[in-house]
């Protein structure tokens, strides 16, 4: 992925975030809410802001001599006019497809999911290799929710296969509107992941997803907070049209963050809207919940965990968890990565220590299937650990990635606990993104993006070798396997 320039590393950097202009300005009047709506919206708003502001206190970074620019006026146009409680923008008709994206749906098989406002339009999708000739049909299901006062559109979700590797097929949802196209992932290596956390709807996520666009990947991981809606569902509409240019081309696979929970005590559970909207291959995976499920590409194996469900020994996840990392076959799948949202090695000051207990209870399940890597978000900024296990540098414990630095509405996380601990390597709080390149069954190039105004700047680049090449594999291997196999 040859689609950036390099740049010295700024290591350790703290650049204060940078004010840019929105579309939430004065100039947009907005229709008033119900009294009672407006209470609880400026109580969720004054909780999200006090956490969010107790979470960046701490003692400042060293060095902070990087300046990051500003995006460029283009990207200051991204799609952040709608309020909350203004009226969902129209499609041209109301049968056309909107917020369109992908994701795997079990072996050569695709899920695409769209909306429409019309509900008399079938969940169908006609599809074939070449340009506007449709050879093949698959129906599908649908369903839609409401949420305090808003309705959601028919939300589509319809499976296409037995499909090609590596292969463009194009498609059409609902029998009608615009033709879209998708290219399934490869059979073998090289694969290439496009990996993003925390995106939101700002004009640096608008700056991440032009970056991603320059470079040629096969999917997009995403660990999680992904609109940032928070309570307002029209927000989960605008993001679904700010995406649906890469996400209706390349699968998007994501796991549930904090800000996708919008649980309401006594009223509404938590996760309606992520669950009706971003349905991933859970049932697929032998999992009981959307919240936490593994896929196969290539030949990496994929775990999504749940950070924001269950995860004890007794907990379904647990148990899940263990049967899944048992039926691994690392020669089949010599890569073995797993996602979360919160992270478990984090030097940063932001959200100390909220992933202790899920380490306490999932990290030995880990390392004795040796998982080459963790790859979390939820910290604004990005930092990459040694191989670690059990707090110490371990050559068989697995490489931890925070990356939680998409383009929040929040801002950055720019202060950093000081003296760096040894497991820490690279960390800097810049809006970014990252791409993992597995080249082959014992090498990967992983490489960090600053998005430098224009163009992505590689900013973090080293070589990963696979787990399953060297000797941690056989050490140990009949004490380990008894971690994953006893009841």
């Amino acid at each position: 992925m040859t689609c950036s320039r390099g740049s010295p590393p700024y290591k350790d950097t703290a650049p204060a975030p940078q004010r840019t202009r929105s579309a939430y300005s004065p100039a947009m009047a907005a229709p008033p809410l119900p009294f009672p709506l407006l209470i609880l919206l400026l109580l969720l708003a004054v909780s999200s802001s006090t956490v969010a502001a107790a979470a960046a206190i701490g003692a400042p970074v060293l060095g902070e001599d990087y300046v990051r620019p500003p995006p460029s006026r283009s990207h200051r146009k991204a799609l952040l006019s709608l309020f909350p409680w203004s009226k969902k923008k129209e499609s041209s008709s109301a049968s056309d497809p909107q917020q369109v994206h992908i994701s795997l749906a079990g072996e050569k098989h695709m899920r695409i999911t769209w909306i429409t406002d019309d509900n008399s339009v079938p969940s169908v999708v006609d599809y074939g290799t070449k340009e506007g000739a449709y050879t093949m049909k698959s129906q599908g299901e649908s369903t839609s929710y409401s949420y305090l006062l808003y309705s959601s559109g028919k939300i589509h979700h319809v499976v296409v296969g037995p499909l090609e590797d590596n292969t463009i097929y194009y498609y059409r949802c609902g029998g009608q509107g615009p033709e879209f196209q998708f290219k399934t992932p490869p059979s073998q290596f090289p694969l290439s992941l496009a990996v993003v956390g925390d995106l939101g709807q700002t004009s640096w996520t608008t700056s991440t997803l032009n970056h991603i666009k320059q470079c040629e990947h096969d999917m997009l991981l995403l660990p999680g907070d992904l609109s940032y809606a928070d309570y307002m569902q029209h927000l989960w509409d605008s993001f679904g049209t700010l995406v649906e240019p890469l996400a209706s081309n390349r699968p998007w696979m994501v796991t549930e963050g904090n800000h996708e929970k919008e649980k309401i005590p006594l009223f509404k559970s938590g996760f309606q809207s992520y669950n009706a909207r971003w349905k991933m291959p859970y049932e697929e995976s032998g999992s009981r919940s959307n919240l936490y499920y593994s896929f196969e590409v290539a030949g990496a194996h994929i775990i999504m965990l749940g950070s924001y469900t269950d995860y004890d020994d007794s907990s379904d996840q647990y148990a899940w968890l263990k049967a899944d990392l048992a039926k691994v076959d690392r020669e089949r799948t010599p890569w073995l990565i797993v996602l979360l949202h919160v992270p478990w090695y984090n030097s940063n000051w932001a959200h100390q220590g909220e992933g202790d207990s899920m380490m306490a209870s999932m990290e030995t399940l880990l390392y004795a299937a040796r998982v080459d890597m963790v790859i979390a978000g939820h910290v604004h900024a990005y930092e990459r650990a040694e191989r670690v296990y059990n707090g110490r540098l371990d050559p068989c414990g697995a490489v931890h990635i925070t990356i939680g630095d998409g383009g929040n509405r929040e801002g950055l996380a720019h202060r950093y606990r000081n003296p760096k601990p040894a497991w820490s390597v690279f960390r800097e709080a810049s809006f970014g993104h990252g791409e993992l390149k597995i080249v082959n069954s014992t090498h990967a190039h992983w490489t960090w993006h600053r998005n430098d105004d224009e163009e992505p700047v590689r900013t973090d680049d080293v070589w990963i070798n696979s787990l399953a090449g060297s000797g941690c594999i056989l050490e140990g291997s009949r004490e380990l396997r008894k971690i994953l196999t006893s009841p």
